[in-house]
Order: C-alpha cells, then structure tokens, then sequence
C-alpha cells in the first residue's frame, strides 16, 4: 500500500539533497517519478530543486491554486508513476496534502514530501501542520546547530546578521537569510 511520507527538517538539514537521491533511486530502476516544487521559491530557475552540495532537478512548480491531485492522476494516466516527490512542502495548503493523502491511498502512488517544520517564529506552516497530522511516516532529517547539538529551529536574520523577530512568515532566502540553531540557542537570538 502506497504511503504518504513527511521529512521534515531545519534549513540546511539536506531535505532536497534526499529528495533528488529518492528520484534518482526510482529512475535508475526504470521507474517514472514526478517532481513538484514551491512556485513562490524561484532561486533554481529552469532547475526548480537544487541542493546546496550541486544536485538539481527540473519539477512542476505548484502555488495555492494547483490541484495535485487532477495534474498528478493526468500524469499517471499517461505513464506511470511510481513515486511523487514534493519539495518545499510547507507551503502546500492544508486541501493540497489532503490531495497528495489521496494520490497515495486512491491511486496507489507513494507521495515523498520534504520541508521546513516551522518557521523563523517557531510557529507551524500550513503545509507542515496538515502533514504532522495525516501523513503515514514522519522522519526528522538532522541539522546541526553552531553548537553541534541538533538544529531544529530556523533564525531569520538580517543584512548584518542580527536576528529578525518579526515579519511575513515566508520570506525566501539561503544561508544569507537563515541560520539553523538548536531551541537554545534560537531562543538566546530571539530573547537576548
């Protein structure tokens, strides 16, 4: 039975980097895959997933409007897929992880989705709230706080590196935005 699987992790825990080698893993099989992505997140351009160690990939781009669940069994229907992929997951709406449920228990097609658990408030996102609560596994991937402890807070912070405590909740960026820390350390930021 197909599953709908949820890695979620800090920034700079190697979400994408695990995704594009599921992908690879199916296709090297002969094994047809299909790659989605945040729309919102433009950064890769033509190559909509890239890791930050080079690995990249082409994939859909979905917004709020997208229906996942019409585009993927169109997909499937043409060819077969074997496994769909998901990348920047939290910013699926709550009624597109209800639809990916669906491609994995109605249509029988395994659905991987990576993504931020929350965000530089330590609050949950749409997409991640909705798949913590449904999705059939739940694998926390490891980042690594300045301290070496776990990182699993993602800090905001500014031009200068000063911590950002208020604003929109998604705001894109890498390195030069956000910085992974372990609760401690993000509180200490937050709170000093």
């Amino acid at each position: 039975m197909a599953k709908l699987y949820f890695y979620y992790a800090s920034m700079n825990a190697g979400k994408s980097t695990n995704l594009l080698q599921a992908d690879f893993n199916y296709r090297e099989r002969g094994m047809a895959t299909m790659l989605w992505t945040a729309a919102i997140d433009d950064r890769g351009g033509e190559k909509a997933i890239e890791s930050r160690i080079g690995l990249n990939a082409q994939a859909h781009r979905f917004d709020s409007e997208t229906d996942l669940w019409g585009r993927v069994v169109a997909a499937h229907a043409v060819e077969p897929l074997s496994c769909v992929l998901v990348d920047e997951a939290q910013f699926l709406s709550k009624a597109q992880v209800w639809q990916l449920a669906r491609i994995a228990d109605e249509a029988g097609i395994p659905v991987l989705c990576y993504g931020l658990r929350t965000d530089f408030q330590g609050e949950l996102f749409e997409g991640a709230a909705a798949l913590l609560g449904i999705a059939d596994s739940l694998v926390e991937l490891k980042a690594v706080c300045h301290c070496g402890r776990k990182a699993t807070m993602n800090l905001r912070v500014d031009h200068s590196g000063a911590a950002v405590k208020a604003g929109a909740q998604t705001e894109i960026g890498g390195n030069d935005r956000y910085v992974a820390l372990c609760r401690k350390h993000f509180s200490e930021a937050m709170n000093p």
